[in-house]
């Protein structure tokens, strides 16, 4: 056997052996293909577009909840003064309450309504 004869014989085998390797390679890409590669695929695309759809709903509605968050600060701030007035107000009405019975049991008789007593005696009837 001559050379070129061994050499002819060993690419034989190795084109033999690409040949078995490529008929393996094509039967595991058929498979693939056939297992739903495609339909994989598309079902990610469309999860991916309704994920999009849900994030820019999200985000309208974010949007929507900051337009009302603003009114509901503004309105405890406006409770929280609207208490601190009550509660001016009842100490206010407290004292006039004070003042009145006192004035009662001394037997000052009450201003009539509508008439308002002198800012001097209000002074020493309040002392």
């Amino acid at each position: 056997m001559s050379f070129a004869t061994v050499a002819n014989l060993a690419t034989i085998i190795l084109c033999a052996a690409v040949l078995v390797q490529s008929v393996r390679m094509m039967r595991s890409l058929h498979a693939v293909r056939s297992s739903g590669i495609a339909e994989m695929v598309a079902a990610l695309d469309t999860a991916t577009g309704e994920a999009r759809a849900v994030l820019s709903e999200l985000k309208a509605a974010l949007g929507a909840c900051a337009d009302t968050t603003r009114p509901l600060v503004e309105s405890r701030a406006i409770a929280e003064e609207l208490a601190v007035m009550i509660g001016i107000a009842n100490a206010s009405a407290d004292r006039i309450s004070e003042v009145a019975n006192a004035a009662h049991r001394r037997g000052t008789p009450a201003p009539k309504r509508g008439a308002a007593a002198p800012a001097a005696r209000r002074v020493e009837d309040a002392a």
